[in-house]
């Protein structure tokens, strides 16, 4: 049997559907759809009833998934470890990170890799999750966070620093530094809580009195689109307001939200060599521009 089938078996019945597993892979529906019916043909047995609630594993798709996940551990490591001995700068590098680093802080640096290195192709996966570098999901991660996982290796590129922002010259709101306190206690706000079980999140929560809250988003880009309508203040972090001119400062550093910026991948992949360069280029660029940033 194929493994890349195999792994199409195991993806749908993780995932309870087509179209989870097809994401998991990060290949389209009809190639998954294609690779299922494949495998179900080759072993002449239905593996997933189609329900409209998903796909449910038969007592065959169950027996194939257990297989293939008992297998993929394996597979993946064999398939980093003969990654991690590729010296040509030629290739794929697949990188997992967030919205808001790819929107404001990535184009500039991703634009003077592939400039620098053209033989190598970069492929970005936007994501609030963090994919998993041992699954092969991603080979790198560009990440910001106070705690990463300790078997990845990688360096710090900086830490991003967070201020309150407000349009700049909208009536009603504060058009210069004021404290904190006077900020939380009088201003109006864009909230941020994409998860209140998060740093930000919390701080919020803790912080913003519930009267004084206008909206609230669940995404970064979200909160720069409101900020632009002038309806509040609310929190970017700094390297976001420096591509934003309609918006001004009118806080200081808040501290508390002070986050690293970390560039990662696995020890297995760390001597490839387009994963080196890849990392030592682009880590290079996005350091200068976090520090320009302030």
């Amino acid at each position: 049997m194929d493994w890349d089938d195999l792994r199409v078996a195991l993806a749908v019945a993780e995932a309870g559907s087509l179209a989870g597993a097809a994401r998991a892979l990060n290949v389209n529906h009809t190639t998954a759809l294609r690779r299922l019916d494949a495998l179900e043909a080759r072993l002449r047995t239905r593996l997933f009833d189609r329900r409209r609630g998903g796909y449910v594993p038969t007592e065959a798709g169950e027996m194939v998934a257990d297989e293939a996940r008992a297998v993929a551990p394996r597979i993946d490591d064999l398939e980093r470890r003969l990654l991690g001995r590729d010296l040509r700068l030629t290739g794929s590098v697949r990188v997992t990170t967030a919205f808001v680093t790819m929107a404001y802080l990535l184009p500039r640096p991703l634009a003077e890799f592939a400039l620098r290195h053209p033989g190598i192709e970069v492929e970005v996966a936007e994501s609030a999750a963090l994919l998993d570098l041992s699954r092969r999901q991603a080979d790198v991660a560009l990440r910001l966070s106070r705690q990463v996982p300790e078997h990845w290796v990688g360096r710090t590129l900086g830490t991003a620093q967070y201020r309150v922002y407000a349009r700049r010259g909208a009536a009603g709101l504060p058009q210069r530094r004021t404290p904190l306190p006077a900020l939380l206690a009088n201003a109006p706000w864009i909230s941020f809580e994409r998860e209140p079980s998060n740093r930000y999140g919390r701080w919020m929560l803790e912080h913003i009195p519930a009267q004084q809250v206008r909206l609230r988003v669940d995404m970064f880009n979200s909160v720069v689109a409101m900020l632009r309508t002038g309806l509040g203040v609310g929190v970017l972090p700094t390297f976001v307001a420096a591509h934003e001119p309609q918006l001004v400062a009118v806080s200081a550093t808040i501290e508390a939200l002070s986050t690293p910026l970390w560039v990662l991948t696995h020890p297995d992949l760390r001597r490839t060599a387009r994963i080196q360069a890849f990392m030592q280029v682009l880590g290079d660029a996005v350091a200068r521009d976090l520090k320009e940033a302030g």
